[in-house]
């Protein structure tokens, strides 16, 4: 039975994973609909949304949308997101309001109100399903000299405790929630650090596996497992992909 794919993004980990899911139709939400068009028109079964995830009516209507397009939905990937550095995210002391609130609507806001409106969806219809979050390694793993944004570490902390108590609540309603937590991902949030030599080499030393950072493709596949009746039963776990930087 084909299994349809919710997810959020439509560039970097999101397109590396909806490129890998072979098992069924991929639904994109995103914010920019010129890549959310390039990217459905690799796929040979998807559709796509426009909206923002801060927007509980976007969502709303991009969910009750991919219910009516393909049925149902099986499986859910929040990639979406941003750095807020740009907004004055930085060490405590200095974050900007502005900073503190972008990372947390977008991040942690953006994420809750996608989980709620397929959870009320999977709930009413007495169905389960997996959840896919997406935190950080910085949020158990800082780094104050280069990667010192309180608000950004801040939000993937509340996606992780969200996703952890949401696990327990909806296990026995056969709904899995688990978190991906990736080191430095070569993605559009990150050509900031991409541009910068001390950084790439700071990076080739703390994820020795990849030498460098990580490939969207090498964190898309674990994500694939998860979502997958492959992951089942892994639920209310921080899964870290992080080519080491974690435990160097």
């Amino acid at each position: 039975m084909p299994l349809t794919l919710f997810l959020t993004g439509s560039t970097g980990i999101a397109a590396a994973t909806a490129r890998l899911w072979t098992d069924g139709p991929v639904f994109v939400l995103g914010n920019d609909e010129a890549t959310c068009r390039e990217l459905c028109a690799e796929l040979p079964d998807s559709d796509f949304a426009v909206a923002d995830v801060r927007d509980e009516r976007g969502v709303a209507a991009a969910v009750g949308r991919c219910i009516g397009r393909f049925g149902a939905i099986d499986a859910v990937f929040n990639v979406a997101g941003i750095s807020a550095r740009s907004f004055g995210d930085g060490p405590l002391h200095e974050c900007t309001t502005e900073g503190w609130d972008a990372a947390m609507d977008v991040n942690a806001k953006g994420t809750f109100l996608v989980c709620r409106e397929v959870l009320r969806a999977w709930t009413a219809a007495g169905r389960g399903g997996a959840i896919l979050n997406t935190g950080s390694v910085l949020a158990r793993h800082p780094d104050p000299s280069r990667f010192s944004t309180i608000g950004y570490a801040a939000s993937k902390g509340a996606i992780e405790a969200m996703s952890l108590s949401a696990a327990a609540y909806y296990a026995s309603a056969g709904i899995r929630i688990n978190v991906l937590a990736p080191g430095l991902v070569r993605t559009p949030m990150s050509a900031r650090a991409q541009n910068d030599p001390a950084i790439l080499e700071y990076v080739a030393n703390k994820q020795p596996l990849t030498q460098g950072m990580l490939d969207p493709e090498q964190v898309a596949r674990m994500a694939v497992f998860l979502l997958r009746e492959s992951g089942n039963p892994v639920t209310g776990q921080i899964i870290t992909v992080d080519g080491g930087w974690s435990v160097i």
